[in-house]
């Protein structure tokens, strides 16, 4: 499969650097938060809410298992590095691209995480979220592209098509 799969902490930029990456190489562009919440029919914060982090953990992985396309990028929620078998079915479909952000900058953009419906366990901080996540989306990475918070989002897109 011909497809640019974008991983990282929440707030990096999957999406919105996915959508023009996928605008420069004519691609298509699916974000899994979407498929998440049309396949479940409510909000991330309220899967969350509901069925707890491993519930959410769940959802994911059904969702993002039923994604099947070509010649598209595909931004993913931060928390999909948590199932090894959603994992192997994203590199069945294309490269791993990990986009990295330094944590101050995450912790920056991100805001309220119950808000963003972020996958965090009760009593975890961002600080132990963004430790834990980062040798996973490590590990599950084709290409790594470091993205300098002064940058412009034009030049983070040159930047991982450089690298492609």
């Amino acid at each position: 499969m011909n497809n640019i799969i974008l991983t990282g902490m929440p707030s990096c930029g999957k999406s919105t650097l996915g959508r023009l990456l996928a605008k420069e190489l004519g691609y298509d562009f699916l974000d899994t938060d979407d498929v998440i919440i049309e396949r479940n029919g409510c909000p991330l914060k309220d899967i969350l809410d509901n069925e707890g982090l491993d519930g959410f953990i769940r959802a994911e992985e059904e969702a993002v298992c039923s994604v099947n396309v070509d010649n598209t990028v595909i931004a993913t929620g931060g928390s999909v590095v948590y199932s090894e078998k959603t994992m192997a079915h994203l590199k069945s479909l294309g490269k791993i691209v990990y986009i990295c952000l330094d944590y101050n900058e995450v912790e920056r953009r991100l805001g309220d995480l119950h808000e963003r419906g972020v996958a965090i366990a009760p009593g975890q901080t961002l600080q132990d979220l963004f430790d834990e996540r980062t040798p996973l989306y490590n590990q599950y990475a084709n290409l790594v592209v470091s993205i300098q918070s002064g940058n412009s989002i034009r030049q983070s897109v040159k930047d991982i098509k450089r690298h492609l």
